[in-house]
């Protein structure tokens, strides 16, 4: 909230602002005579209503007719976007980056380097409810095709929706008004993807018309999808470990013991902060991903004075990802490793000959499964009237849903080889360790794989997670607004504006982690595979072009087995005796309601805004201010755990109390004022400037009291703490600059300065070696937090231009500086791409259309201090490259080829950069559409 100085620095900045309006007023008003209306305000007399060219214009306009610093993107037509993702599009956005999901699909949005956390996303104006546990949109569950363009608002008014401290996204549907009388267009497309030579198929339509006299109007949309998706990918499951650091606050996370590379069992300090490999995995998802979208809007216009609109959207979207890959677990223990080789404070290299079951390695086979079925659903009413030449009200009616239903469904199975063999690790840079396992019996992994040399009788049961949670997002809301023409001097209008949001989001964790069913199947309980007579390893995968971009030796043809097939036999195998003598009961294992990471989380807002709109001969502004209240209720379960019981190495199970219920309650007010001005210092040339103080709520999750302790069942002592209600919203003050040149018709050169000073901003605290009641164990233990304070400051340069010959150029450039402090700690600030930016080329000229066009990603903080102070996750730099060509049949008839991910990039991560640390690997390789399109 607002102290004493903050708000006199707001009235200052507002102050400064209404001052150099004024100023600009009076220097016009002393001019002799008034100069002419710049050609930017003049009706346009002809424009591109199609195509690149059409979509640049119409971008460009929106820019200019802006109150704030904005950028837009538009359909080339009704019902085509450049791009197969809303996200893909939002890309080519100054300052704008995107994070993807399985198959390489834009799924998350950042604007300005700050996370997708710091945005909010709405459609015509209004929320969208997520499935995801947070605020933050997945615009995978959006079809382009709903959508007639989007707008990304950098600056802040008073008028608009709070909620956003990076950026506000609204993305606009079109109306049948847009275009009087009926028209439509279908269009069928066809891609595949080289490197998995899998295919996908969409159908798209839609439709429009007005009658009576154009007083009504219709618009009906359809998307109907299916696709096929690889991804390939590595990893780190279990993390590295990483030895004590005397004196410091990392005490360590070698779980089965700290690394004695001199076996004289005691730390000495040249072992201080030791990094060695926990565990790893390499394999591919594959993705089978339905989609579909139904638009209307019905539009009733009967005056000029009045507008009623009632508009709806639903989707759906059915993606279950199925991941098949091999699991190595080589986490250090006394005795389990020889010959070892350091570089840098890191184990690179070592042997693992020890005769004892538990202490060789033992390769796993791991399916995991995502069980990912998401209903969005928005619907509304609005209406428009003019009461009187001077007073336009306006009031808007909504619901919004998101549903995913996933409880119990999503797995992480391991089957684990039980031959004795001798293995070698070694870390090389490549994203996946060398790995040799040669068995007694004269085989080896990468080639016994590959020749189909293993069965079910090679492995036993372990691992057997059974996951999910029920995820119901509900968002009701209202608005009621004003605008008053004044007209007196340089007092142009006043907007008012009233609004109410009631969201209410629950999620329930349905799992087998709680009751230790998860472990049900590992130690001394582990039934032979072979057992259970039923064929469990089904296939052997050797997929095309598996991990192909990745040098190294270790296995690349993998076995693969089926979850309903596995647990069908399972069951089958119910009574019979274990190795402890206790029958073996299939029911033990299944998933029940966790009420730990369980939560039901209740906001009621209230906002209001006053905004005057000021002009004068070639100046414009506006100076507002919006008052937000919200009230917060929130529930979740804690339970304390009583005994942890050890069944063999890396293997425990925690005992809980009953659980018992945790509310939370909490209320806040903020003061949001808001200036802006747009000086025209030529009939080419504006100046903006903005000042604004925002606001960005927390993530819906860390608003509950959840804690999970699920990391104890492989040996990790620790407590993470889900939040609070009590958290803040992030706050900012922020200033922009924006200097844009159009220097000819549907063209800009832009050069943006911005600073935010953002305080509470939410980070993770990381307390060890913490007793938390349990006898025995001290716990390492994890919440979020406000920090102090974080500073972003940076630059955007963008360009966009079309040659009267058609060709044409669109070129960004985003530069940010950030730091954030919690204590004395200065801390990176997580989610921030210090750089962002893009380069395309057009060509559109009569029946053809061409395009090609590239966006870089630079390297940024994911996570910090995973390792301890300092050691950080980072995504490494990333460049996108996308193509679009085109042909125009006829006036009905055009023929469409895109690609994507030309240059076959993939999203890698690592520790602070080191490739000898790496964190994750995902390719998903180049994709081909081949489309055609039919108006009518």
């Amino acid at each position: 909230m607002l102290t004493t100085s903050r708000y006199q620095k707001w009235l200052i900045s507002s102050a400064a602002v209404m001052a150099l309006s004024f100023a600009a007023s009076l220097s016009q008003a002393q001019e002799t005579a008034p100069a002419p209306e710049p050609a930017s305000d003049e009706p346009i007399q002809e424009v591109v209503v199609v195509g690149v060219r059409g979509s640049v214009a119409r971008a460009v306009k929106l820019k200019r007719d802006a109150t704030t610093v904005q950028d837009s993107i538009s359909a080339l037509e009704l019902g085509m976007f450049p791009d197969d993702n809303v996200a893909d599009s939002l890309s080519h956005i100054t300052g704008v980056s995107i994070s993807r999901t399985a198959g390489g699909e834009g799924q998350k949005v950042s604007v300005r380097g700050l996370g997708p956390e710091y945005t909010l996303s709405t459609f015509n104006g209004r929320i969208l409810a997520t499935d995801g546990a947070g605020r933050d949109f997945a615009y995978d569950v959006l079809p382009s095709d709903v959508i007639s363009g989007a707008d990304v608002i950098k600056g802040a008014e008073a008028a608009n929706t709070e909620g956003a401290i990076g950026g506000l996204i609204n993305l606009r549907s079109a109306s049948p008004f847009d275009k009087r009388g009926p028209h439509g267009i279908v269009r069928i497309e066809g891609d595949r993807n080289q490197m998995s030579d899998l295919d996908g198929k969409k159908l798209s339509g839609v439709y429009s018309t007005t009658f009576a006299d154009d007083k009504f109007g219709v618009l009906l949309g359809v998307v109907l999808e299916e696709r096929d998706d690889r991804t390939d990918i590595a990893g780190n499951d279990g993390g590295w470990t990483r030895n004590p650091v005397p004196d410091t606050d990392w005490y360590g996370n070698a779980w089965g013991g700290n690394i004695d590379p001199n076996n004289n069992g005691k730390l000495d300090e040249d072992e201080y902060g030791l990094i060695a490999p926990g565990q790893f995995r390499v394999g591919s998802i594959l993705e089978q991903k339905k989609r579909s979208a139904y638009t209307a809007k019905l539009e009733w216009r009967p005056s000029d004075n009045f507008r009623l609109v009632v508009d709806g959207l639903t989707t759906k979207l059915d993606s279950p990802q199925v991941g098949y890959q091999q699991s190595f677990y080589p986490l250090y223990a006394p005795g389990r490793w020889s010959n070892m080789q350091i570089q840098n404070g890191i184990v690179t290299s070592f042997d693992m000959d020890n005769p004892d079951p538990e202490m060789r390695l033992n390769p796993e086979l791991l399916n995991q499964t995502s069980y990912r079925v998401v209903d969005t659903s928005l619907y509304g009413v609005n209406a428009a009237w003019n009461v009187s030449d001077s007073l336009t009200l306006t009031g808007d009616l909504y619901r919004s849903t998101s549903s995913r239903h996933s409880g119990g469904q999503d797995s992480y199975v391991v089957l684990r080889m039980n031959q004795a063999n001798t293995a070698h690790i070694e870390l090389t840079g490549a994203y996946v360790p060398n790995v040799t396992v040669n068995f007694d019996d004269g085989r080896d992994l990468a080639s016994g794989l590959a020749k189909g040399q293993f069965t079910d009788s090679d492995f036993n049961t372990h691992y057997f997670s059974l996951a999910g949670d029920n995820i119901d997002d509900e968002i009701n809301g209202a608005a009621f607004s004003g605008k008053w023409q004044v007209g007196k001097s340089w007092f142009d209008s006043l907007q008012f504006g009233l609004n109410y949001t009631d969201r209410k989001k629950s999620r329930d964790l349905v799992n087998n982690s709680l009751t230790g069913g998860a472990d049900y199947y590992s130690g001394d309980n582990a039934i032979n595979v072979g057992d259970l007579n039923a064929d469990v390893i089904s296939h052997s995968f050797s997929l095309p072009n598996f991990m192909s971009e990745v040098s190294g030796n270790f296995p690349r043809t993998f076995l693969a087995f089926d979850i309903a097939s596995y647990q069908k036999a399972l069951a089958g195998y119910d009574g019979n005796l274990r190795l402890d003598g206790e029958p073996y009961d299939y029911a033990a294992a299944a998933p029940v309601w966790n009420p730990l990471q369980s939560y039901r989380v209740g906001e009621k807002t209230w906002s209001g805004y006053v905004q005057a709109n000021l002009e004068g001969e070639r100046w414009s502004g506006n100076v507002g201010v919006r008052v937000v209240q919200t009230n917060t209720t929130a529930q979740a379960w804690d339970a304390k755990i009583l005994d942890i019981i050890e069944n063999g190495a890396f293997n425990f199970i925690a005992v809980y109390a009953d659980p018992t219920s945790v509310q939370q309650d909490n209320k806040y007010t903020y003061i949001l004022p808001s200036a802006n001005l747009n000086y025209r210092i030529t009939d080419e040339l504006r100046l903006r400037l903005g000042a604004a103080r925002t606001m960005a709520r927390p993530s819906v999750e860390t608003l509950a009291p959840t804690n999970t302790t699920e990391s104890i069942s492989w040996g990790e002592f620790t407590q993470i703490y889900g939040g609070n209600a009590a958290l803040k919203p992030y706050s900012a003050d922020q200033f922009d600059a924006s200097l844009e040149w159009y220097f000819s018709k549907n063209s800009i050169l832009n050069f943006a300065a911005f600073s935010k000073h953002i305080e509470d901003q939410i980070t993770r605290s990381w307390e060890p070696g913490q007793d938390i009641g349990v006898p025995g164990h001290l716990f390492n233990i994890s919440r979020p937090i406000n920090g102090d304070y974080a500073k972003v400051k940076g630059i955007e340069i963008g360009l966009q231009h079309f040659l009267d010959n058609g060709l044409g150029v669109r070129a960004q450039y985003t530069r940010n500086w950030s730091k954030s402090w919690v204590g004395d700690e200065e801390r990176p600030l997580e989610g921030i791409a210090p750089s962002v930016y893009s380069l395309g080329v057009f060509y559109d000229h009569g029946k053809v259309s061409l395009s090609l066009t590239g966006d870089h990603t630079d390297g940024f903080v994911t996570a910090i201090n995973v390792l301890g102070a300092g050691y950080n996750e980072q995504s490494d730099p990333i460049t996108w490259v996308t193509a679009h060509a085109s042909y125009k049949v006829n006036d009905s008839l055009d023929i469409s080829l895109e690609g994507q991910n030309l240059l076959d990039e993939a999203n890698t991560y690592s520790i602070n950069g080191n490739p000898l640390l790496p964190q994750g690997y995902n390719r998903y390789g180049a994709s081909y559409k081949l489309g055609v399109s039919y108006r009518f």
